[in-house]
């Protein structure tokens, strides 16, 4: 394992999305730093590339990826690993991030975020690949916490509880999704704000902020609608328990114009703020 650590870093970002290219390459954007998905830029060359590069000269980037499948029990993918080694060689992000979940097995990708049972036995699975990937990768990683529509008859733990055995015991750290806090807690009849009070202070290195929609029967995390109230309440419950944290605003779907999104990022960074002061 890297015994890098992952320094602290405040500041309020954006995810990088193609509608917003031009944004920023042809002007300044008020954003401390901006956010990646890895698997859109791991690739030889063309336009992906020339725009991070073109905005690694302006802001510190963050990557985050959706596919390294760190709960698979026949391990993450050496070509994977090989690729993803050579964006971080080339970025030198502030951090490379994923999700707690698994996408596929036997080289068969679902392209979504499944679900693993909270077990000591997948707790060993999870903890030798995040060995794995921080020996290739030369750092330590931040792992997510995904939304969730299942849970797990099997469950010996909860999902906060396995988070803080899984950072004691590799090192690394934790990417704290308030919305998925959220959406879990509805579909779960868990308490949120329990939650994050479970999360290891010394852990959080990034916080998301996202909407979701309302399924048939339950939340979903579609990072398609702004930020609601009670997840802006739940972000007031995190700064107050982690402090100064860098914090994003992230959109996948229905993206709007950046300016709205920059106005989002200003409630953040007032709520923030406002907080910061009051204690």
């Amino acid at each position: 394992m890297s015994d890098r650590v992952i320094a602290p870093f405040e500041g309020f970002g954006l995810g990088l999305r193609p509608p917003h290219y031009a944004d920023f390459l042809e002007r300044e954007v008020p954003v401390d730093f901006v956010e990646v998905i890895s698997e859109n830029f791991m690739v030889r060359g063309g336009r992906p590339l020339y725009v991070l590069d073109a905005v690694r000269e302006r802001h510190p980037v963050a990557m985050h990826g959706v596919s390294m499948s760190i709960g698979s029990a026949d391990g993450v993918k050496p070509d994977y690993l090989r690729r993803l080694k050579i964006l971080v060689d080339r970025v030198d992000p502030l951090w490379v991030s994923d999700h707690l979940c698994w996408t596929g097995l036997e080289g068969f990708n679902s392209h979504d975020l499944l679900p693993l049972p909270y077990t000591e036995e997948a707790l060993e699975v999870v903890c030798a690949n995040i060995a794995r990937v921080q020996d290739v990768l030369e750092r330590p990683i931040l792992l997510e916490n995904p939304s969730s529509y299942l849970t797990f008859e099997g469950d010996e733990m909860t999902e906060h509880g396995f988070m803080a055995r899984m950072c004691e015991a590799t090192g690394c750290s934790l990417l704290l999704d308030i919305n998925n806090i959220y959406v879990s807690g509805t579909n779960h009849g868990f308490d949120p704000a329990a939650y994050i009070a479970g999360v290891p202070v010394d852990r959080v290195r990034q916080i998301h902020l996202a909407g979701h929609s309302q399924g048939r029967d339950l939340l979903i995390d579609t990072h398609d609608q702004p930020v609601p109230d009670p997840v802006w309440a739940l972000y007031d419950i995190a700064c107050h328990r982690f402090g100064p944290v860098a914090t994003m605003i992230e959109r996948d779907d229905d993206i709007p114009p950046l300016g709205e999104l920059l106005t989002e990022l200003d409630i953040a960074r007032a709520r923030a703020g406002g907080l910061e002061r009051a204690a």
